[in-house]
Order: structure tokens, then sequence, then C-alpha cells
């Protein structure tokens, strides 16, 4: 957390002082500005009341600096605007996107976080936006264009403008599951009756929501779960992974959504989850089994997707479990005799999680077989698909096209350096410990 310095205090506005033996005759201004300094500061203080008088209330799209957590300004578009419960004509609190971070900052501030000289006139974006792809390069306009759809590659543009105004104002801002207060990334829609709520309290088991801490503590005092419902299909030390049957378990798989959401800026609600099976992932102690993180897949896949959504939550992120998740996927792959892939669109954590996993997982191998194996030898001893080992290779330049096919180049000492680059593999599935039937097969 960052800190402003303020200046030393300065009484009357002075900062003369007087040397013993160098005595004056004080006269009615000492340590005040003379009369004319005096007037002009009014005149200054006026000139700058009547500015801030003329843009307040600031218009959706101005951009600003805003005082942001580290202390420091940051410039930010607004958003939103509301007016607050008590107070004059002016008195509105801003909804902010910095332009700098991830949308997951977004966040209502005060009027006295935003320095309004720096207020910028209120452009129409869309003339804007000409004005701007005009002096672009191609180049540079394609890489504006990749960074502004991340996580949304399937949306053209009217349905991207569509989902972000649906969604540009995050509806929940904290979560209280289990022993974790959270703050939330994004917007979820929850039911209407929860659209005044600015905090939801979770059941870490059943993961029913209320509005308040008393709610909360009635159902927990009923609730009967102390684990996710369903099958315990893996148990390694303190770790326990749970499969649910969205068909069996309805409420809980909705509820799953509507927590996930929060925390995923590009994921689909599904409301119709009986086409799904979740695998919650937990660390269980002598209270129970707490929810970390999980995935999601579809039971049926004509594209070969072994994972439809996948998140960890932010008390538990950092600590490998979100590697564990994607192994685990490729795991249950291997058991059913597949290849996988995940759904499209990743989001921007899973996508540098999954390409790191990738990383690991195929330089590991290259390095025990000293390069001489092809794509389709690996695809079958890992489960990944062969266009997502293509692609991974091809962003490392471990491959070459040469008379007509591609050619794997591992030089042992550029595999030890892309392994460094690609850091931890996190937490190891221990194979041995799962105890699973594919879907099919369970009748």
């Amino acid at each position: 957390m960052g800190s402003i310095e303020t200046p030393p205090n300065q009484e009357n506005g002075s900062t003369n002082s007087i040397a013993d033996g160098d005595q004056k005759p004080r006269s009615a201004y000492d340590g005040m500005p003379p009369p004319a300094a005096h007037m002009m500061l009014t005149e200054s203080d006026s000139l700058k009341k009547r500015k801030s008088s003329s843009i307040l209330p600031l218009e959706v799209g101005t951009r600003v600096m805003c005082r942001w957590r580290d202390g420091k300004y940051h410039q930010v578009k607004v958003i939103e605007r509301r007016r607050m419960s008590f107070g004059g004509p002016n008195d509105y609190e801003y909804y902010v996107h910095y332009t700098e971070f991830n949308r997951r900052l977004d966040e209502w501030v005060k009027l006295e976080q935003l320095d309004l000289d720096s207020v910028e006139t209120v452009v129409d974006e869309k003339v804007e936006d000409k004005v701007t792809s005009l002096k672009m390069t191609r180049h540079q306009k394609r890489k504006i264009d990749e960074r502004h759809v991340e996580g949304h590659e399937e949306l053209d543009a009217a349905s991207l403008r569509e989902h972000e105004e649906f969604t540009k104002v995050k509806n929940i801002a904290t979560i209280e599951l289990g022993r974790y207060e959270i703050e939330t990334w994004y917007f979820s829609p929850f039911p209407p009756e929860y659209n005044d709520s600015v905090k939801l309290y979770f059941c870490e088991f059943c993961l029913n929501f209320m509005k308040r801490k008393e709610q909360l503590q009635r159902h927990m005092r009923k609730c009967d779960l102390k684990h996710p419902p369903g099958d315990e299909i893996y148990r390694c030390g303190t770790l326990s992974m749970f499969e649910v049957d969205g068909k069996k378990n309805k409420v809980y798989g909705q509820n799953l959504c509507y927590l996930a959401k929060l925390f995923l800026d590009h994921k689909t609600l599904y409301y119709d989850v009986d086409l799904f099976l979740f695998y919650v992932l937990c660390e269980c102690d002598d209270r129970g089994c707490h929810m970390v993180g999980y995935f999601s897949k579809e039971k049926h896949s004509e594209e070969s997707y072994n994972l439809a959504c996948i998140l960890t939550l932010p008390p538990y992120q950092r600590k490998g479990y979100g590697k564990f998740l994607i192994a685990f996927s490729y795991e249950l792959s291997k058991k059913e005799g597949k290849v996988g892939t995940p759904e499209r669109p990743l989001s921007d954590l899973g996508l540098l999680s999954y390409r790191g996993y990738w990383t690991r997982v195929l330089l590991d191998i290259l390095k025990k077989h000293k390069g001489n194996i092809s794509i389709k030898e690996l695809s079958d001893m890992t489960a990944i698909k062969a266009d997502d080992i293509l692609q991974t290779l091809q962003s490392l330049e471990l491959i070459q096209y040469r008379k007509g096919q591609h050619v794997i180049c591992a030089d042992p000492k550029v595999l030890d350096r892309h392994l460094k680059a690609a850091g931890r593999g996190g937490l190891e599935v221990d194979v041995s410990k799962l105890i699973w039937t594919p879907y099919k097969e369970q009748g």
C-alpha cells in the first residue's frame, strides 16, 4: 500500500522565521499574505469552485485521474454514476475503469478521490476511434483489437459491445465464503431480488447464498453438508476432489455458476446445468471439505472439450491449484482414452496457466526422448490435442516445417531454458489415488 506524503503543517500559511538578534517590528499583516495576495487567492479559489460546478456531475465516458489504493493517481474512465442518498445535486459516486488495469479492478469511487483539474472533455467514442484508426498502422490496430477482445474472441463487435454494456458494473462488491471475505472481480446475473445487495453470504458447503449474516448463521445450524454433494473421486493428503452431476444436484450447480461468474469475465452462465459435470477441489480438515476451486466439463462433447470453465478462488491462487486442476482434467481424458482440449475462449489467467502446463509437460517428454518423437506420439502420451501441441511448440520456436512435414528441434540447452521460463509445475496428481469411472460407463 502506498501513501501520499503531505508537507509539514504551516501555520497561517507562512513559512517565515525570525532568527535571534534579527527581530523586526511586527505589523498587522505579519504571518499572513498581504491584502492583494489574499484577494488573488480568494479569486483563484472562487475560479476553481466555478470550474468544478461547471463540470459536475461528471458525464459517463469522462477520463480523469483517480487516487487508487496505492496512493498514486491513475487515469480512469467513468463507466457509470449514481446519486448519493444524502447530498446536493452534484453529490455522485462514480464507477470507474482504470485504463491501465484489467476490468476486475473496476470500482465505485467518491468525488474526493478524483483530480478535477485533470478532467478530459468527453469525446464521442465512435469519432475518436475513427480518428485514431486513421493514425495507426495496420500492425498497431491489430494489437489494439487483440487486446480489446481478450477473452472474448468468439464475439463479434456488436455482441462484444452488448456484453460490456450488460456487465459493465459489478453488482456484488464482496462475498463471504467460509473464513474468507473476498472482493469480487466482475458482474454476475444473480436473481433480481439480490440487486440491492452489496455483499452476499455463501454457505461454503451447499453454496446457497443469502443477503444477511444472520441468515447464513441460521442456515449453517441446519445444513448437514460438510463437503460438495457428489462422489469423492480423489483423496491425497488433505486434498480431495468431488464429481458433482449437474442433473442430480441442479441447485448446487447453478449456485456454483453464480459464484464463479463473479471472478470470470467471459463465462457464459449456464442455467441448464444438467449437461455438465463439476469437479470441485477441496482442502479438508476436521471441520469439513472447503472449496478451493473447480472445473466443469460437458458430459458429451463433439469438439473433444475436456474442460468448460476453470476457477481457483482468489484466496487460494498462486499455490499451484490451477495447474493441478488442468492436470486433473487431462488425467480424466487419459482414463477415457481420448485427447482433450479446453473450451474456448480462455480467460487471461486461464490461457497463461494452460500455456505453462503444455510447455512443462511437452518439454519434459522431449528431454527424455531427445526430440525423437512425433506430434502424434506426444498427443497419445499426454492426451493433449495435436493442435495445442503444435501451437505450443511453434510459440517456443521448437518446430520447423521441412519437406511437407513438421520436424521437432530439441536442443537440450534450449529445452532447459524454456523449462526454467515456464516456472514451477505446481501440485502433482497422484494417479494411483484417482478412483473414477468415465460418465459413459456409469450406466
